[in-house]
């Protein structure tokens, strides 16, 4: 079994809400925001930062996936749908809102406790994916950086291309600084020089 989330819904009508709280219980989770309009859903995920989000898209004031969209940035988390709406342009905003599940109402217990398992181990599994992405991004500008430097020190101290990374591997540990960061300072000294 899954470990317990702390799950938010938000859905308009009372008996769906009334089924959630029960249903969440005998899956094992945790119900920290039960909202039936999407500004009550938005104002309790900011507060309460719950790790899966349930909801309708028709609701008063602003719908489930606009409230989603609200808090992609803020309060990343994954999104299932649960509603007897089903046109094109809800699954379009769907697919915009990197919502992960999407359930037709009726809905049942197991299809609710597939799409959680489901949703949750998606999301992380894209949240690593973006950190990866992340890390080589920072790994090939940090890499751009130190042949930067490299070059600087091969014209101005006419070094050759692997004395040049001894001498900046020699600076960045008498600094106690990352390579990046002592690459970062011999550009910015060279700058400063060749500033007219």
């Amino acid at each position: 079994m899954p470990r317990p989330l702390r799950i938010a819904v938000a859905d308009a009508e009372p008996l769906m809400r009334h089924w959630y709280e029960g249903t969440l219980r005998q899956l094992g989770h945790d119900l920290v925001v039960l909202a039936c309009n999407g500004n009550e859903l938005v104002e309790q995920c900011r507060s309460k930062k719950p790790d899966l989000l349930i909801t309708d898209i028709p609701m008063p004031g602003i719908d489930g996936l606009a409230a989603a969209e609200m808090l992609r940035e803020e309060v990343p988390m994954p999104i299932i749908l649960v509603s007897a709406r089903h046109d094109a342009a809800d699954i379009d905003r769907a697919l915009q809102n990197h919502v992960l599940a999407y359930l037709a109402k009726p809905i049942k217990q197991p299809d609710l406790a597939t799409a959680i398992i489901l949703a949750s181990r998606r999301f992380h599994e894209f949240r690593m994916l973006e950190q990866q992405a992340d890390n080589l991004a920072k790994s090939l500008t940090d890499r751009k950086l130190i042949e930067r430097a490299k070059g600087i020190l091969m014209y101005r101290v006419g070094l050759s291309e692997p004395d040049a990374f001894k001498r900046l591997q020699k600076i960045s540990q008498n600094k106690n600084q990352k390579l990046a960061d002592a690459a970062r300072s011999i550009i910015a000294a060279e700058e400063t020089f060749t500033a007219e």
